[in-house]
């Protein structure tokens, strides 16, 4: 165990981001429609407190840690939802979604007792999602990954088109965030299609991260067909890239993906097509993360076994009312268990007190992305990484 590990007054914050083991996360976003009209979460209930009647831990600004480790706030509009992190490891992404599954339940059941003192009806229209994978600590130069979220907006578009959006979508995203990448695409209203999707994506990402030259030319040595005249535009928010419907010869999202209509530097071929070369050559990554239902569900709705979203007519109605009447599935929970960046967050959330040099320190708050914030019984605030407290979690929980 790393010693003295509190001795310090750290009154500044000298913990980086970047991880020591490969991690992911997940965030969705709702719209807030009440009595059938949009409205701005913020114009409503001023802050989360102004709805959510459960022990919360502040994060920053008005963002703040659920009891089930994830955090809620209001963004531009929407209410979010984002997971702790967590390793990526298999089954990592069916242990976000479910993440997520539980903290909805959470909002969804306090929106109910909202309506039921206010008489108004609260809906949480799916908006989007972004999945979040960090390769590792051996690729956290800026540059390297924005050279990688380029190749990856050349990629990654057409499985995610069909494992997770629909006739209505407009777009797949990514964005360069070192020591991350992130993927944006619509939210989708099934879990189990969630943690799909994810496990693809990062089975994605963590092999283009590791090319030594993820330039625009490895595409054709790895076989991966790229529609003519395709190129992503600028990402709408922050800094990346957007393969937006306008950014293709044709609507990607309103065309039949059996249809043989799409011209690339290996001949004609459909969405679908598209969707399997890029499984096929990155199939070994994606059984490394996926869990075994995850897995057997991308590759069904790939090769068209089970149907995607964007073979229905129109946008499923699950889309427009998300988590009512939502039950949670326990025994899914107890199979997947919990990864130990999760259960360090949770930790702090609850406040658990943990001894460490014999002395007493009580977390205050969850920083960003990897961090956490204690305070000694003597009042000396120290922020440590998860990596830090991992050693000391067994302890910590008992």
């Amino acid at each position: 165990m790393p010693a003295n590990i509190g001795a310090k007054s750290a009154k500044r914050d000298d913990v980086g981001e970047a991880l020591l083991h490969p991690a992911a996360g997940l965030e969705v976003e709702f719209t807030l429609i009440v009595d059938d009209t949009p409205v701005k979460p913020e114009d409503v209930f001023g802050d989360p407190r102004g709805f959510l009647d459960v022990p919360l831990m502040h994060r920053t600004g008005r963002s703040f840690h659920l009891p089930t480790g994830a955090a809620v706030y209001f963004d531009t509009g929407v209410i979010e939802l984002a997971t702790p992190v967590m390793e990526l490891e298999r089954g990592c992404f069916a242990r976000l979604a479910r993440s997520l599954e539980s903290s909805l339940a959470v909002v969804r059941q306090q929106l109910d007792r909202w309506e039921r003192r206010t008489s108004h009806r609260a809906r949480l229209q799916g908006f989007s999602a972004h999945y979040n994978v960090s390769p590792g600590a051996s690729t956290t130069r800026a540059t390297h990954f924005d050279r990688v979220a380029w190749l990856l907006a050349h990629i990654v578009p057409a499985p995610v088109m069909l494992l997770a959006t629909n006739r209505e979508s407009t777009g797949v995203g990514v964005r360069p965030r070192a020591p991350r990448i992130e993927v944006t695409a619509d939210f989708s209203p099934d879990w189990s299609r969630t943690a799909a999707t994810g496990a693809v994506i990062a089975g994605i990402v963590t092999t283009v991260s590791s090319w030594a030259d993820p330039s625009l030319g490895a595409l054709e040595r790895e076989q991966i067909p790229v529609i003519d005249t395709f190129a992503p535009c600028r990402h709408t928010s922050r800094r990346g890239w957007l393969a937006r419907y306008d950014c293709y010869p044709d609507n990607p999202f309103t065309c039949d993906p059996d249809d043989v209509m799409w011209t690339t530097s290996f001949g004609r071929v459909s969405l679908r097509k598209i969707a399997i070369a890029v499984w096929n050559r990155f199939e070994r990554a994606i059984e490394r993360i996926a869990d075994q239902p995850s897995f057997a569900l991308a590759r069904r709705i790939l090769t068209g076994r089970s149907e995607s979203w964007l073979d229905q007519a129109d946008r499923p109605h699950a889309y427009d009312d998300v988590g009512r009447d939502q039950v949670e599935a326990e025994a899914s929970s107890a199979r997947l268990g919990s990864s130990r960046y999760e259960r360090i967050v949770l930790n702090a959330v609850a406040r658990r007190p943990l001894h460490l040099d014999g002395r007493v320190w009580i977390p205050e708050a969850v920083r960003g992305w990897s961090r956490i914030v204690l305070r000694r019984d003597d009042g000396v605030m120290r922020v440590l990484s998860l990596d830090a407290l991992v050693p000391y979690l067994t302890d910590w929980e008992q």
